[in-house]
């Protein structure tokens, strides 16, 4: 397998828990004040030894895969004001062997998720600030949080439909019946820049996350 360009030693355990941690930021909207990350099963064994530690410090501090920063990012995030907690939980079978859950807050604005890393710098979000989905942010990608309105969904492909974009992977979650729904779609290209702006002026749409 060829992996990405990163800062070692581990594709899946530094390179993967970075671009899991830029997700979070990204979803977040800002560099965050604080983080609580938990290990699960591999990672919590071995998270100091494969530097997991410096990498997810690194991707919320914005760093990439292979900025050379990642090996001073504990200390970095120290000077940038970064307050953080590691925990581990070594052994659960609920979760995928490499797996990481990322709490990060911004003065008020609180954004959890859990992802797995799957190995050569691949990932899949599986929990977005608890609602279930799966997606990688490896290609052009709508994470929108919506109230749940009949025609919804119909309405969204349409402007889509209409903005020439083809929806290549779509899910969608929710807690209960005419409350907030995550929305994640998965598009074949990009969208324009206006179509975006009238996506999030949606008056049911509550917030929009496009990773490009």
């Amino acid at each position: 397998m060829i992996g990405p360009i990163m800062i070692g030693p581990s594709s899946s355990h530094t390179a993967g828990v970075v671009k899991i941690a830029l997700v979070a930021v990204k979803i977040l909207g800002d560099y965050p004040d604080s983080a609580e990350i938990t290990f699960y099963n591999s990672f919590a064994r071995t998270y100091e030894g494969h530097g997991s530690d410096k990498a997810v410090i690194g991707g919320l501090l914005g760093y990439q895969t292979d900025d050379k920063r990642i090996k001073q990012s504990l200390k970095n995030a120290q000077e940038k004001g970064l307050s953080y907690t590691f925990q581990s939980v070594g052994n659960s079978s609920t979760y995928h062997p490499n797996t990481i859950r990322i709490r990060i807050k911004k003065e008020e604005k609180l954004t959890e998720l859990i992802g797995e890393s799957l190995g050569g710098g691949v990932i899949r979000i599986v929990s977005v600030n608890g609602y279930e989905t799966s997606f990688g942010a490896n290609t052009h990608t709508l994470v929108i949080i919506a109230n749940d309105t009949k025609g919804g969904i119909a309405f969204m492909t349409n402007v889509l439909a209409n903005d020439d974009c083809n929806i290549a992977f779509m899910t969608v979650a929710r807690r209960q019946k005419k409350g907030q729904a995550l929305w994640v779609l998965e598009l074949d290209s990009g969208i324009a820049d206006l179509t975006l702006e009238y996506i999030k002026a949606i008056r049911w749409v509550e917030d929009v996350v496009y990773f490009k």
